[in-house]
């Protein structure tokens, strides 16, 4: 399983997560508890990941790009 982009919901305590492969197919759709969304993405191969931009998310992104991921904030729509 290859995963090149991933979104994920974010929430107060438990995130959505939703991966597909470089054809669009979907390979990965997961809950994540707050404290598990860091060492699930340490694990993870460097992907493009898109999230609303929020209060948080600024922080997330960071902690994200630190893995070698490739963050894209979004309006909130």
């Amino acid at each position: 399983m290859k995963v090149t982009a991933i979104g994920i919901d974010l929430a107060i305590e438990v995130f959505q997560i939703h991966g597909v492969d470089g054809h669009g197919k979907i390979v990965l759709r997961k809950q994540l508890r707050r404290n598990g969304m860091v060492r699930f993405f340490a694990n993870l191969e460097p992907c493009l990941i898109g999230m609303e931009a929020c209060g948080s998310s600024h922080r997330r992104a960071g902690k994200l790009s630190e893995f070698g991921h490739t963050v894209k904030l979004m309006p909130p729509q």
